[in-house]
């Protein structure tokens, strides 16, 4: 599909739990999201990196859930799950050029702009990755701000994979030079909320030691040594009917987990 529209979109939003997780393989963690969907029971979720061409959405069809993805051979992959229609309104990113990793996933829920995306890594950095990665933000600034001038009400969930400020790592020392916090990329993720969009977990809490990433290795899960570069952003409109933003840490406590776990934004009526 390759359609693009900055068409109206109803200023009415319904009262949705909308969450976000990358699960590091939809195929090795189908039964842990089919698990989480039965108890968290969001009304939308946005999946990222699902590494491979194949989705089971008739898994999620069984429970209740319609379903509409963007994949890629082996790599990078996002699909958004929910409760209500999808219509999707474009499923890639505008750029100049050509761009055939599956990374964007646009789409109007319930009156609602909902954006799936998953950021490039960029690492190693500097280099052709970080070139990409900050290119690929200032492309998402501009649809971003396309959107804002066209007042459209909308949220973007996943994984920026940036972090944000040095409460948002467990070490701010032990990231200096990674493309997730060199200042390039805090740069453009600042830019971004200078458009006038809200970090919505920020509204909700100012602690720092909240992460949605834990690597692997070195037991970092169990010392919560991790870092947050999961996050939704929300334009005016939504932000001022956010009722709740939170990290769900259980997932990432099961057997063979992904290393990111959920987040869950909770947006009222108006």
């Amino acid at each position: 599909m390759r359609t693009l529209s900055l068409r109206n979109v109803s200023a009415i939003l319904p009262s949705m739990k909308i969450a976000s997780w990358n699960v590091n393989s939809i195929k090795a963690r189908l039964t842990h999201v089919k698990d989480w969907l039965a108890t968290a029971q969001p009304d939308v979720l946005l999946l990222q990196e699902l590494k491979g061409l194949e989705f089971p959405d008739m898994e999620f069809t069984a429970l209740g859930y319609h379903s509409k993805c963007v994949c890629q051979k082996s790599y990078n992959g996002v699909a958004t799950l929910s409760k209500s229609d999808i219509d999707v309104i474009c499923d890639y990113l505008p750029n100049p050029g050509e761009d055939d990793q599956a990374r964007y996933l646009e789409a109007d829920i319930n009156g609602l702009r909902v954006i799936n995306i998953y950021l490039p890594n960029g690492n190693p950095a500097p280099g052709e990755k970080f070139d990409y990665k900050l290119g690929w933000m200032d492309r998402l600034y501009a649809r971003l701000k396309a959107l804002r001038e066209a007042r459209v009400p909308f949220l973007v969930g996943g994984d920026f994979n940036v972090i944000p400020e040095d409460r948002d790592c467990y070490d701010a020392t032990a990231w200096e030079g990674d493309a997730l916090f060199r200042p390039e990329s805090r740069a453009k993720f600042r830019a971004l909320l200078n458009l006038g969009l809200y970090d919505a977990f920020r509204i909700f809490n100012s602690e720092p030691g909240q992460y949605t990433f834990w690597d692997y290795q070195a037991g970092r899960w169990q010392k919560n040594q991790g870092i947050r570069i999961d996050h939704f952003l929300c334009s005016p409109e939504v932000t001022d009917r956010l009722a709740n933003c939170a990290i769900d840490r259980d997932p990432r406590g099961k057997e063979k987990p992904s290393d990111h776990t959920p987040v869950i934004v909770e947006v009222n009526r108006p």
